[in-house]
């Protein structure tokens, strides 16, 4: 199990190591935007602040986006605990 902790409003909730962060959330309880859960809308997209995840499909992100941390929620599979927003900025 894997922490998150959802800037800036600081909830927390747990992922296992083999859902995505949108399911640990929904799961949770946590209100997170989505709406295909397959990484066609970009609903969920969010700023990876910390930590790390992994693909089974490597997501469709332009070099920029990757380079400033954006994830789609509904794909990505945490590796570590995460601090993720949906903000730009990551002044927290």
């Amino acid at each position: 199990m894997y922490a998150v902790h959802l800037m800036p409003a600081g909830t927390q909730f747990t992922v296992s190591a083999h859902q995505t962060l949108l399911q640990g959330a929904l799961d949770a309880g946590v209100p997170f935007p989505n709406r295909c859960q397959i990484g066609a809308c970009a609903s969920c997209l969010c700023r990876l602040i910390e930590g790390e995840v992994r693909y089974h499909l490597e997501p469709m992100l332009t070099e920029q986006e990757k380079q400033q941390g954006w994830i789609f929620a509904c794909q990505a599979i945490p590796c570590s605990d995460l601090v993720v927003s949906f903000e730009e900025s990551d002044d927290y």
